[in-house]
């Protein structure tokens, strides 16, 4: 006897209304370029390509053979953990944190990016996104059921959102600010951020700031925490990485830091979908908190110098493109004889076995733009200017 067993199985509405993920498609891209034999280089996605820094991996060899870490890890992360993020952020930033409500451990940052909005946005609320931006939090907006009112970032005003026209809109909930930012590499001032809080504070929107990139800088200009300001802490939750600061990306860890309300709201989410961080990955994250601060100024220097070289490259080619203040991208407007980022980027793949990012992918507002990398070894940049000069 034989059963029938076919049946149709959609996706969910949700699932149906988004995009495919940027960096997924680049991927597919990618291996199938590989998969032909071809040499490739990859300037798409930001995964520093240094190892992790041995002190952490050698705290991670020990505390993996402890059997105390092998259990569940406790939803809110290891008490010394909280601390040390704590003392990290007073010397950082000069803010004092309270390790036991304004401190969340993560599974990476983009996993509490993309958890928070479940536990604070109810369907049709406003939730206000830079544009273009980081992917993910249009995926986490929608997931929750808000109503995302795109607010463009233009060259003209250093990548910054108008404030003005923010001040204009009614009603909304909450908004992602991300400096250092993720494609631009533009940075945020304490003047801006003062401007920001003051509207978010009058108005009662909720501050989501994404600062994954804030050790990765240049030429000494530290970029500042939104939770410097006073009174931000009302308003503002932060999220912080250890994947770009410590190359860490595989490693899964973060946190989010801030109002203690927007911190249970975020722990009560999670404790339904998780059970916290592998515990000695919490252990190898309260070494590389305790890092020389030395050994990160030469990570830094050899981004510094990566930059350099990729932007002189470029511009040696004709092509005029900004260094960043901070970050590890070259956010550019398209070479001449382009006229959209993804015709720009498969011509560039095609062509010179090259992957660079699309700026539309990051929204419409990117358009126009595409982004490239420096997680690439010297040789490997020099090549890639060399590949663009056949087709520029």
């Amino acid at each position: 006897m034989t059963v029938d067993t076919a049946f149709n199985i959609e996706f969910s509405d949700r699932l149906k209304e988004l995009p495919p993920y940027l960096f997924v498609e680049i991927d597919k891209a990618k291996r199938q370029a590989r998969a032909e034999g071809r040499d490739i280089i990859d300037l798409g996605v930001g995964d520093p390509d240094t190892p992790t820094l041995p002190h952490i991996i050698e705290a991670m060899k020990k505390s993996i053979t402890d059997p105390a870490n092998h259990r569940y890890a406790f939803d809110a992360g290891l008490p010394l953990l909280r601390t040390e993020i704590a003392l990290w952020f007073k010397n950082r930033f000069g803010v004092e944190l309270n390790p036991d409500n304004e401190i969340y451990p993560l599974i990476g940052s983009k996993e509490g990016l993309a958890h928070l909005p479940l536990g604070i946005i109810n369907p049709n609320d406003k939730v206000i996104l830079t544009d273009p931006a980081y992917p993910a939090y249009r995926a986490s907006i929608a997931f929750a059921g808000g109503k995302i009112i795109n607010l463009p970032l233009k060259e003209g005003n250093g990548f910054l959102p108008d404030l003005k026209k923010l001040a204009e809109i009614k009603d909304a909930k909450a908004m992602y600010v991300n400096y250092p930012n993720n494609p631009t590499s533009a940075t945020a001032t304490i003047e801006f951020y003062k401007e920001l809080v003051a509207i978010a504070r009058e108005k009662g929107i909720i501050l989501i700031s994404d600062m994954a990139y804030s050790e990765i800088y240049f030429d000494g200009v530290k970029p500042p925490s939104i939770l410097e300001i006073e009174g931000a802490k009302d308003i503002a939750i932060e999220f912080h990485s250890f994947s770009k600061t410590y190359n860490m990306t595989g490693w899964r860890i973060g946190w989010a830091c801030g109002n203690p309300k927007l911190i249970a709201a975020l722990a009560k989410v999670k404790s339904n979908f998780d059970s916290g961080i592998f515990q000695a990955i919490q252990v190898a994250g309260i070494t590389a908190l305790r890092t020389k601060p030395e050994e990160l100024d030469d990570l830094r220097r050899m981004y510094e110098e990566r930059r350099d070289l990729l932007i002189n490259g470029l511009r040696s080619l004709g092509w005029k493109v900004p260094p960043p203040k901070a970050a590890f991208y070259i956010w550019a407007r398209l070479p001449k004889g382009f006229d959209t980022s993804m015709e720009t980027a498969a011509a560039f793949l095609e062509k010179a076995n090259l992957v660079v990012t699309p700026g539309v992918g990051f929204g419409p507002a990117g358009e126009g733009f595409v982004r490239m990398t420096i997680t690439m070894p010297s040789e490997r940049l020099t090549e890639a200017v060399e590949r663009l000069k056949k087709i520029l």
